[in-house]
């Protein structure tokens, strides 16, 4: 490997390019850091333009290495963290437009961003040659086994969701490529994916094998198929779960894969005096409003920044919440639905009629709402950042998925820990049910009770991953003493450090 006797580990990290991906990637580079690590964390000039432009305190001239490293990881410097910050061209200019453009974005990325990587990765490794380099690339990419081979770095895998997502689609792609997997509709009784039960499996095949989920684009999906096959390439696999919470799942793993459970890292090092500036958007900041709000009174409603709510499923919760008359928080960006008639989204009279018990807002920050005592309830896509959070916070959810790994989010949700409830059973979804669903949870009713009940539990278990001697935390200081250990084989100096 490059440099074995260098005293430092370096961390060349790259993140992928939706919002779901840089909040856990962020937090990871300030754990890694934390440890001792150089990190170099790249971020595309539009990621870069965004988040300066979103930030509390906009710089709007060029930034130095020092500057953007103290913008986007505040008191990083100041705890003594060697973060370094550096920017890569996504191939388009700062005002083209990447969602209305999405095919023609998505496949430059495919086709050409990974000769920009591969050129700054190289620029980085020349520029101090006394750090020893390894590779954390977001495991949705396809280009870093190849990248890390040529500059002879060890090539860390970091998969921001959960193992059981990861282990149903990798074992997936190893049963295609050996014939087993032929068609969705065939007898699937063989099958068996290790700390996966059957019904997981069955839902698998349904839903997440066929590439025809009108929400996620066809290149989209076949990337991340393809992705979930080459992770076999990485030297180690880095899950942003918590060994407790996927026991089965990630024990099955690391059956045939190398991997760590090390989530969730947004509540890992550091967090109470470091943080990092992750947002794409905007921020609302609801905490007046929260504040004057009874506890545990708010219904706190986001679907993310991927999942596309059509005018019906809108309709119908702001209907349910008329009828529930509960406060609520409800994060409602009108670029993502699936109606041109913006105008008529909600109800006639919604607005006024909700004026004293809710808060309609763009974005906003979702660490600060869930941490806020007036939340009572999580209304959710179901995506993983959004359930780590919920869980760290003590708020529990109301499940409503849309795609990728959300439905199986839900799963673990409402199946096996039971800190959360279904939206609806089945469609179509109706105001009638959304009403009696949020009432369930959010006016004391014996079944919303206990579920309360079990999230602090759960919550705990989170808690204590993170904390010094727990399972997260004892996993990432394996991890990097793995990593020292693989850097160091057939090296006689062995004083790399971290």
């Amino acid at each position: 490997m490059a440099e074995a006797g260098a005293a430092k580990l370096h961390a060349i990290m790259v993140q992928f390019l939706f919002q779901g991906h840089i909040t856990p990637f962020s937090h990871l580079a300030l754990a890694l850091a934390s440890k001792g690590c150089t990190v170099t964390y790249v971020q595309t000039e539009f990621q870069h333009y965004q988040m300066k432009s979103t930030a509390a305190s906009a710089h709007h001239h060029q930034l130095s290495n020092e500057e953007a490293v103290d913008l986007f990881f505040p008191g990083a410097r100041e705890s003594g963290l060697d973060i370094r910050y550096t920017t890569i061209s996504d191939g388009f200019p700062l005002d083209f437009d990447r969602d209305l453009n999405f095919p023609e974005f998505y496949e430059s990325i495919l086709r050409d961003f990974p000769a920009r990587v591969d050129e700054l990765v190289g620029k980085i490794v020349e520029s101090d040659r006394s750090l020893t380099p390894f590779l954390v690339a977001d495991a949705t990419y396809l280009w870093p086994p190849a990248v890390a081979n040529k500059y002879n770095m060890v090539h860390v895998a970091f998969w921001t969701s959960t193992a059981l997502h990861l282990s149903l689609g990798y074992h997936f792609e190893l049963f295609k490529e050996k014939g087993q997997l032929l068609s969705s509709g065939q007898d699937m009784d063989h099958i068996d994916v290790p700390g996966v039960r059957r019904s997981n499996v069955e839902d698998f095949i349904k839903y997440d094998t066929t590439g025809e989920d009108p929400q996620m684009p066809l290149p989209v999906y076949e990337n991340m198929m393809k992705a979930r096959r080459e992770i076999r390439k990485a030297d180690f696999i880095l899950c942003n779960t918590v060994e407790e919470l996927e026991s089965e799942a990630v024990l099955g793993l690391k059956q045939t894969l190398p991997t760590y459970a090390i989530g969730p890292t947004n509540f890992f090092a550091n967090s109470d005096k470091v943080t990092s500036i992750c947002s794409l958007q905007s921020e609302t900041d609801c905490t007046k409003w929260l504040n004057s709000k009874p506890a545990g009174s708010v219904l706190y409603i986001s679907f993310g920044s991927l999942a596309q709510a059509d005018k019906q499923l809108v309709w119908e919760i702001a209907c349910g919440l008329l009828i529930a008359r509960v406060n609520f928080v409800w994060v409602l960006p009108l670029e993502l639905l699936n109606s041109s008639d913006e105008t008529n989204v909600l109800p006639p009279g919604f607005m006024a009629n909700t004026e004293d018990n809710g808060l309609i807002i763009p974005w906003c920050n979702q660490r600060a709402v869930l941490s806020n005592p007036a939340i009572g309830g999580f209304l959710t896509h179901c995506g993983w950042n959004s359930l780590l959070e919920s869980i760290w916070y003590g708020v529990p959810v109301i499940c409503h998925p849309f795609f990728t790994d959300q439905p199986f989010n839900r799963n673990m949700v409402v199946d096996d820990w039971k800190v959360g409830i279904n939206l609806c059973e089945k469609e179509p979804i109706s105001k009638e049910r959304v009403a009696e669903t949020i009432n369930s949870l959010m006016s004391g009713t014996a079944s919303g009770n206990l579920i309360k009940q079990n999230m602090k539990k759960m919550s705990k278990i989170v808690h204590d991953a993170v904390a010094k001697d727990g399972s997260s935390t004892r996993n990432l200081d394996q991890f990097l003493k793995d990593l020292k250990t693989k850097i160091c084989t057939g090296s006689e100096d062995t004083s790399v450090s971290c």
